[in-house]
């Protein structure tokens, strides 16, 4: 058996994973969102903490009463989200600043206009903009007053969680893995480490930066409090890292080039796998690493499209505006409306991703008539994550990326057949739905074992990928073409609006 641990946006959860790939056991605790200003958006991280080892502690309390063993601990997390502090005396410098955070939009704006924009594309495959790491950990320097003494520790989730699973103040190690470590655009893709010079033209000591260790590799053992509360996983390795989307592509077994995968959670993440070489830089799109598998396997790269909210979407139908009771309730409600109606749903709350990068759009509303009601508003907030991820699509196939001859779709909204009939016409590939919905978990623990000889070689892991249901195109392409044209006319109505409502 090898647990996952999986630090989500919304919540935290570990997973269990036997050695056919199926889940066996699972626990969940909800991680409160903070949102101390309009378009900020905070964690706490010692509730993302509790909540990993409470839910550790529960799955490894029912493996010990069934007798079985857990023979390692993977991680994934919610990438870009930056958390602080200071190693020595396990203070938390400042709540986690999430990846959704726009507070730091005109100072890439700025970086923007002094023409820093191409040395960081070159060497990141990222862009300048808020959703990423670097200018986050600026800002904790400059306006929260986070001073990078020779004990403060600035990295992503996983490396807070690989610290305190280590033994924390008492020689915790600090480290990440490539695929978190490339999203904060002070990694340079190429030279496959910290880039000096990105750290001095974002202001960040590298000493603050954690080690770069492989996805796949043993990072140390299982030691301090989770060992006190669950002594069962005490000694445990610690052996698999990856960002949630880069751990889901792996889950989904896209361990060849070319292969994709779709991940509908809070946000939406197309990703595609790169091979073993730098992808080529892409209008709208990310390069970034998919994995580093150490010994066990090459480097391997990917191009991403990342789509800011969906899953999220739906919470705000549910949570601001009542129109459902819960998310599962989207689904039947939106096939109920037949079609949209003519309406469409912009959910840029929080700026547009990939491909526009518009951090000044802001959501919208339109072609609501007399007769638009509550079924046609869901129904377009479902159409929404199929136009965006063709989007996506379209961007790769612009940059000469091959299309997919299939796509492989996991996350919560996954569940929805519409969504994924909808997918399927929109992107006119077929999509294969997961067997299960937690590929992210099942990629963290399938770099843990693969780490510690429970698999043997991706090969092996490749056959053990179940599908459940896969959806072919039945609608024209003209019929499409025709309403994801419509769409992009909304979306034009909703591109620069906090500038021009601003002025």
């Amino acid at each position: 058996m090898v647990i996952a641990l999986d630090a989500g946006t919304t919540g935290v959860r570990a997973l269990v994973l036997d050695a056919g790939g199926h889940v066996v056991d699972s626990a969940y605790r909800e991680l409160t969102q903070h949102f101390p200003r309009p378009g900020w958006v905070e964690h706490d991280p010692g509730e993302i903490w509790a909540g990993i080892a409470a839910s550790a502690a529960e799955v490894a309390a029912r493996m010990r009463a069934s007798g079985e063993q857990v023979e390692a601990v993977g991680i994934t997390n919610q990438r870009e989200t930056v958390v602080s502090w200071d190693r020595r005396s396990g203070e938390v410098l400042h709540n986690a600043i999430v990846w959704q955070d726009r507070r730091t939009a005109a100072a890439c704006e700025r970086m923007i206009s002094q023409g820093h924009l191409p040395l960081v594309r070159e060497h990141t495959g990222l862009l300048l903009d808020p959703y990423f790491s670097a200018t986050k950990m600026r800002w904790l320097i400059e306006h929260a007053g986070v001073i990078p003494g020779p004990d403060v520790v600035m990295g992503t989730v996983d490396t807070w969680l690989v610290w305190n699973l280590t033994g924390a103040i008492d020689g915790g190690v600090v480290a990440t893995d490539p695929s978190n470590a490339s999203r904060t655009l002070l990694y340079d893709l190429a030279a496959g480490g910290w880039s000096d010079e990105l750290c001095e033209l974002f202001g960040i000591p590298n000493h603050v930066l954690a080690e770069v260790r492989p996805s796949c590799g043993r990072l140390g053992r299982v030691r301090g409090q989770l060992a006190e509360i669950s002594p069962e996983l005490a000694g445990t390795p610690v052996s698999g890292v990856a960002g949630d989307q880069q751990a889901a592509l792996f889950g989904q077994a896209c361990l060849r080039e070319g292969m994709a995968k779709v991940t509908y959670g809070t946000g939406t993440f197309v990703l595609a796998n790169a091979g073993t070489s730098v992808p080529d830089l892409a209008d709208g799109l990310l390069s970034t690493v998919g994995w580093d598998l150490g010994s066990h396997g090459p480097l391997t790269y990917a191009s991403e499209g990342s789509v800011f909210s969906t899953g999220a979407t739906i919470q705000w139908l549910r949570d601001s505006l009542g129109l459902i009771a819960s998310a599962p309730d989207a689904g039947p409600l939106a096939e109920s409306a037949g079609d949209a109606g003519g309406v469409y749903l912009i959910p840029a709350f929080a700026g547009l991703g990939s491909p526009w990068w518009d951090p000044d759009a802001r959501g919208a509303l339109v072609g609501l008539t007399r007769g638009s009601g509550r079924a046609q508003v869901v129904r377009a907030a479902v159409e929404s994550m199929a136009y965006q991820v063709r989007d996506v699509l379209d961007a790769m196939a612009a940059a000469g990326i091959p299309p997919p001859t299939e796509i492989r779709a996991d996350g919560g909204a996954s569940a929805m057949d519409l969504l994924l009939q909808l997918q399927a016409d929109q992107s006119q590939v077929r999509v294969a739905r997961a067997a299960s919905g937690e590929t992210t978990a099942i990629g963290a623990a399938m770099l843990a074992g693969l780490a510690e000889g429970i698999w043997s070689s991706t090969e092996e892991l490749a056959s053990l990928w179940q599908g459940d249901r896969v959806f072919t195109p039945e609608a024209t392409r003209a019929d499409a073409d025709a309403r994801h044209a419509g769409w992009l006319a909304a979306l034009g109505r909703s591109r620069n609006w906090y500038r021009a409502a601003e002025s």
